[in-house]
């Protein structure tokens, strides 16, 4: 085999190597496949302290994460609950910040 020959196959790895590793990159509109998992497994573990948390009787607390960042929305009976959910999902690792879209009943 020539270099020539071996040059062209090693750009043409290089170049499926580089558009492989572009495509899994994030924007500020969408997730990398690794940050889509983890925003999965972030929303899990909201929903769950939330639903453990035996002052939060309702179960009418919605979860959404995106890049870490959690959305609390949804109904609860008062403002002390809004402020224990709030303070339920900052201690769940992973969470970088919380949007308040909580409404009172």
């Amino acid at each position: 085999m020539s270099n020539s020959f071996m040059r062209r196959i090693a750009t043409l790895v290089a170049v499926i190597g580089f558009a492989t590793f572009a495509g899994c990159a994030s924007t500020g509109k969408s997730a990398s496949v690794g940050e889509y998992v983890d925003d999965t497994v972030i929303t899990t573990k909201v929903k769950a302290a939330v639903l453990n948390e035996p002052t939060l009787k309702s179960a009418e607390i919605n979860v959404e994460t995106f890049k870490g960042r959690v959305q609390l929305s949804g109904f609860v009976s008062s403002r002390a609950d809004i402020d224990r959910a709030v303070a339920v999902a900052r201690t769940v690792a992973g969470v970088t910040s919380i949007s308040n879209d909580m409404r009172l009943k």
